[in-house]
């Protein structure tokens, strides 16, 4: 990760909390003016922008720090960390704004200057929404789950802003009150489904779930330009830090290989992935020996040992058929 890349990702989530903040300030001032209890829960769902926006921040300037000798992988981990805590802080938002809209049906209050309200709410949906295509961009682009994380809570936002506003609109000319507590619950329920979506996302990121895509594709990636010497490659497993990919394997070459030429070999493999994924990848191979019974599985067409004719490679485990 060059540190042009790390600046891009810093400046990034500094303009979501930037315009987060200001976001905030305008939803509660919107609340204020209309005492809405469903603007209210587009101020509270903002709130938890502005703090996992802090949270993203922090844990994005962590994760570029260099790996030392109390890290050896890196701190790439905090991220998805800091997308957990995302995940429950707007799980708990959406339990407060059903909270506040159950009390609202038992205790109905006037509401006022609804128009304002809808126009203020309607921009900040526009702009979260370009917000959240910005940061999933350069998330994906760098390999930040944080930032995608936080991009996608940021449309998620959008999308319940949309049928927020519509339902205000609803409201300002029916008039009928309890519909805008109706409008807070259904918003209420859609943001703790988001919540517990990036929960699932990152809980799995934290457990080391293997992520067979990439793997697939590097096994295609190596399989496409695989040197006749390269019997077999198994074991092939993946651990995410952050935006940095950990990857071991095992791979199965003649035993009469010196090491010299093993280690060689090792290093085409490695070029080839680092042309995919950049410096985000560190690859580590074990070399294996092959054994009498591989001898039909072996391409090498000069062997002095072979024992019986070549029958067909291997077909690796991630590899489609």
């Amino acid at each position: 990760m060059t540190e042009i890349e790390n600046k891009i990702k810093l400046t990034v989530q500094k303009r979501i909390v930037l315009f987060s903040v200001i976001l905030f300030v305008a939803k509660v001032v919107a609340y204020y003016m209309t005492n809405s209890i469903g603007i209210l829960t587009d101020a509270l769902e903002s709130t938890v922008n502005v703090l996992t926006g802090f949270v993203s921040l922090y844990s994005i300037s962590v994760a570029l720090k260099p790996k030392d000798k109390n890290h050896p992988f890196g701190h790439g981990k905090i991220e998805s960390l800091s997308a957990s805590v995302e995940g429950i802080l707007i799980v708990i938002a959406g339990l407060v704004i059903i909270y506040e809209a159950v009390k609202r049906f038992f205790t109905p209050a006037d509401i006022q200057q609804l128009d304002i309200g809808i126009i203020i709410v309607a921009i900040a949906g526009i702009i979260n929404y370009i917000l959240g295509y910005y940061s999933i961009r350069t998330g994906k682009k760098h390999g930040s789950i944080a930032l995608i994380a936080g991009g996608k809570h940021l449309q998620s936002d959008t999308y319940s802003t949309i049928g927020l506003v519509i339902g205000l609109i609803v409201l300002y000319f029916t008039k009928m009150a309890w519909l805008d507590s109706v409008i807070a619950i259904i918003f209420g329920l859609v943001i703790i489904i988001t919540g517990f979506k990036i929960l699932k996302e990152t809980t799995a990121n934290l457990m080391d779930e293997a992520d067979f895509e990439v793997l697939e594709n590097i096994t295609n990636i190596l399989w496409d330009k695989k040197h006749e010497t390269w019997i077999d490659l198994h074991n092939l497993k993946l651990v995410k830090y952050g935006n940095e990919l950990h990857i071991d394997c095992d791979l199965t070459m003649p035993w009469y290989f010196d090491i010299r030429v093993a280690h060689k070999e090792s290093d085409v493999i490695k070029e080839l992935i680092l042309k995919h994924y950049n410096d985000r990848i560190d690859f580590t191979i074990h070399l294996d020996p092959c054994k009498p019974e591989q001898c039909v599985n072996c391409a090498v067409k000069i062997c002095e040992h072979r024992n019986a004719e070549f029958n067909g490679n291997i077909l690796w485990g991630c590899k489609k058929g």
